[in-house]
């Protein structure tokens, strides 16, 4: 008798928690996506691009970077169901490198939810792929007050470790206060995988093929200094050359072009 009190209970326990995990995690609706099923450029109605070197604002976009986006099929495009970016070394402008640099704002910002993208990652010192996002509106000033979610960054000098971070006006690189995390993921330059976060008002989860490897929980005593994370954000896609941090032991000039391969994006919300 006594053993069947304590399964009672345990089962009871059980199929509480996981009522209280339903209640509180209802099951999200696709509100976004794009499975690039069609050839050629990017989906125009999804996509624009961010152009150029970044001069006069910030040359370099704000990094030292060594490419120049463009717009042209060389650099992105839709082939065999996948979104191609490509950065090539072929100069222009200023730039020793080109590349591209694809944004959603206006035509895909989002507030909350789950963002995750499937993707292949480029090779070699020098390559900088990133998936992250950026305010819309920037209502908390320029970077970094309005916040900057990365969800994916991954440097080729440091083959297999992923990084997932926030940036704002408290917690940011410059200051060596960012909220990071890491993982490794051996095979992510030859094989697909899932990077996506977890967004809600009071916390940010980053996962991998759906492991969550890092969380970060907003701190009660932060206004929006600490937490710009209440507003609508947009999604950019691209591949960095060089730079500060991707640059950092140097750029092998022999291994170009360099593709990330992303297989979808996808938008889930309540």
């Amino acid at each position: 008798m006594k053993n069947f009190k304590n399964n009672s209970l345990y089962a009871f326990s059980l199929l509480a928690i996981f009522s209280f995990h339903f209640i509180e995690n209802p099951k999200r609706k696709l509100v976004w996506k794009d499975e690039f099923d069609n050839m050629g450029l990017p989906d125009s109605t999804r996509w624009s691009y961010d152009l150029g070197d970044g001069c006069p604002n910030v040359c370099g976009w704000g990094n030292n970077e060594a490419e120049f986006y463009t717009r042209d099929l060389k650099n992105a495009r839709v082939e065999n169901g996948n979104l191609i970016i490509e950065a090539r070394k072929d100069s222009m402008g200023e730039m020793a490198f080109t590349s591209a640099r694809l944004v959603t704002k206006f035509k895909g910002d989002w507030k909350y939810g789950r963002i995750e993208v499937r993707a292949k990652l480029p090779k070699g010192k020098g390559t900088w792929p990133a998936i992250w996002m950026l305010s819309t509106d920037w209502k908390y000033g320029g970077w970094p007050a309005s916040g900057e979610i990365d969800i994916m960054e991954h440097v080729g000098y440091d083959p297999g470790v992923i990084h997932g971070t926030l940036h704002s006006e408290k917690y940011n690189h410059i200051k060596h206060t960012q909220q990071e995390g890491k993982s490794t993921v051996v095979d992510c330059q030859d094989a697909f995988h899932v990077y996506a976060i977890d967004w809600t008002a009071s916390q940010i989860d980053f996962s991998i093929d759906e492991k969550i490897y890092h969380s970060v929980k907003r701190n009660p005593s932060d206004d929006f200094n600490g937490w710009p994370f209440d507003q609508r954000f947009h999604l950019i896609l691209n591949v960095a050359v060089g730079g500060n941090w991707g640059g950092l032991q140097g750029v092998d000039p022999s291994i170009w072009p360099q593709q990330m391969v992303v297989d979808y994006v996808r938008i889930y919300q309540d």
